[in-house]
């Protein structure tokens, strides 16, 4: 297992992580995304959120790896904002599976979030934007009058 972190560009990810394309470290991909998350100054609720659609990422790209691959997640990370990329390397993977439970949930959950499929690769990438403060509070305000 690896981890490169870098300053924030365009083309290069701010935090790199690469673990064997297997189901059990998944956990490690959540653990991290939190870690990352907290620090950009999510709520609780959207950082388990956001734990959840890696993980349902996570369980649409890896049966489409490739024996003895890495599953990547990359993360962007801006003020209020994450975008996490999860992939492996797979030959010839299936067309993405859109109807899917995975897909579903991960779409509620993330505030965009799209699959790459092709040239040796299949991902799924999602992006959450913490909520502003100034709405939180707003709402909170609101619910009480």
């Amino acid at each position: 297992m690896s981890v490169t972190a870098s300053g924030p560009s365009q083309d290069r990810a701010d935090v790199e992580l690469r673990v064997p394309a297997d189901g059990a470290y998944v956990s490690v991909l959540r653990t991290t995304t939190a870690g990352l998350a907290a620090r950009l100054d999510f709520t609780i609720d959207d950082i388990e959120d956001l734990r959840i659609a890696v993980g349902e990422a996570s369980a649409m790209v890896l049966p489409e790896a490739d024996p003895a691959s890495d599953l990547l997640c990359r993360f962007w990370l801006m003020p209020g904002q994450i975008t996490v990329s999860v992939s492996v390397d797979a030959a010839a993977p299936a067309a993405p599976d859109q109807d899917s439970f995975a897909w579903q949930v991960l779409t509620t959950l993330a505030s965009a979030a799209s699959v790459q499929s092709g040239e040796g690769r299949f991902g799924v990438t999602m992006t959450m934007r913490a909520l502003d403060l100034g709405d939180d509070l707003e709402a909170a305000l609101g619910a009480g009058r």
